[in-house]
């Protein structure tokens, strides 16, 4: 006979749910379920550095409401002092289960503008965030994994320098990006072998007061691929739109691309040459079937 387990479960700070740690109850979840596990976490503040491990796929973290449900850590690069990689440790929530969606929830990484702090880390594939607010300062959202595809759809994003970054596979849909200073929104690292990278759609670009230069993106790996459809660039984003990093040579195999946006930041004959401008024929392939290479990400309601 088949193992019984939860398939439902409640946090809450106050002990009137299963569990008063988010942590707590992913550990109580079954390894490798064949049902989906649905953790609902109550308003509060959760101090905690969270892991969903490999081996607990199918999970989905539903807080009660955006605004009041926060998950909040402040580790950093200097704290973590675990050498040049130290960056990949400093995640409030690490995601390494497949099939782990999120929803009517907020993730902060506090430590401020102290160099590398990620909020949320990815490392899994078909991930969907449904209405989250993702907030840190520099390197705020990680898309790791070569080939792992992960959907965002009615977040909201912010950050300082290269503060949506990876090798991953990811699209956003009617977001809010906003920059916190003058710097750079992506840094995608896309190996050279995959199709698409970062794919913005229906996105507005905001910024604080006084951010009046921000690049679209600049790559952290040779291959970068980042395209904007669709969107509404802010005034502040610089008529350049992209950056090289310093390496001319990265000009020749990056693929950086709009077409169709709109705002005062959306300046076609001030990009750089090596940027491209997508043919409406072009535009065409930038689908939620072909970006997801066929997954149909798991979109719920707001509420």
């Amino acid at each position: 006979m088949a193992q019984e387990y939860a398939t439902n479960m409640v946090v809450s700070k106050d002990g009137t749910g299963d569990f008063t740690s988010i942590q707590a109850a992913i550990n109580a979840s079954k390894t490798y379920p064949w049902h989906d596990i649905s953790i609902f976490v109550k308003n509060g503040v959760y101090a905690e550095k969270v892991e969903v491990y490999s081996w607990n796929i199918r999970i989905k973290l539903i807080g009660e409401s955006k605004e009041n449900t926060i998950i909040t850590y402040g580790d950093h690069f200097n704290k973590i002092n675990l050498g040049r990689n130290s960056t990949f440790h400093t995640y409030t929530l690490m995601v390494r289960g497949n099939d782990f969606s999120a929803q009517n929830l907020t993730i902060i990484n506090s430590a401020g503008a102290v160099g590398q702090a990620v909020a949320l880390h990815i490392e899994a594939d078909r991930v969907s965030i449904n209405n989250v607010a993702i907030k840190g300062h520099q390197d705020s959202l990680y898309l790791a994994g070569e080939g792992f595809r992960s959907y965002f759809k009615d977040c909201y994003i912010e950050g300082t320098t290269d503060f949506i970054f990876g090798e991953g596979t990811a699209m956003f849909e009617d977001c809010e990006v906003k920059s916190l200073s003058n710097s750079y929104i992506t840094a995608a690292s896309t190996p050279k072998n995959q199709a698409f990278g970062f794919v913005f759609n229906r996105v507005k670009l905001t910024a604080s007061a006084a951010v009046d230069k921000v690049y679209l993106g600049r790559p952290w790996r040779h291959h970068a691929k980042t395209v904007f459809i669709n969107s509404d660039l802010g005034q502040h984003i610089a008529p350049e739109g992209w950056q090289n990093w310093g390496d001319v040579s990265k000009k020749e195999t990056v693929f950086y691309a709009e077409f169709n946006n709109s705002g005062q930041g959306t300046n076609s004959i001030k990009r750089v040459a090596w940027a491209h401008q997508l043919s409406q024929v072009e535009a065409q392939d930038y689908t939620i079937k072909n970006v997801m290479r066929g997954w149909q990400p798991n979109i719920v309601s707001k509420k």
